[in-house]
């Protein structure tokens, strides 16, 4: 059975959006050579937020685009996207020092999470 790339995925989802390159990178605040590269299969590891801001313009599933795995469409999926994509916006406008101190608070969060549920 063939299995499409995380290149190929990207472009078909795009080309069902009947978003051009250009309009998607707008759409998620990054160059067209970045949706490009990662249509080229040309990036090895793509950055989550921007997985993440791709399938929350696209309104399609993480793992389908990442693995080929699923429905291309997923609700669920797309409101965790949506969040992660809005906490990518906001923080790209935040200095170094503040996006560090802001993953250093989320970090703090998902440790004191994590010890109440083993607890």
């Amino acid at each position: 059975m063939f299995k499409l790339t995380l290149g190929e995925r990207l472009k078909t989802a795009r080309k069902f959006k009947g978003l051009t390159q250009d309009k998607l990178a707008e759409k998620i605040g990054t160059s067209r050579g970045v949706v490009t590269n990662l249509e080229h299969d040309k990036t090895e590891t793509p950055q989550p937020l921007i997985i993440n801001a791709l399938c929350n313009a696209l309104e399609i599933s993480q793992e389908w685009l990442i693995n080929g795995i699923g429905e291309m469409n997923n609700s669920e999926a797309i409101r965790s996207s949506k969040v992660l994509s809005e906490i990518y916006s906001i923080s790209k406008e935040l200095s170094e020092e503040e996006q560090l101190y802001i993953l250093d608070v989320i970090k703090t969060y998902r440790n004191h999470f994590n010890q109440k549920e083993s607890e």
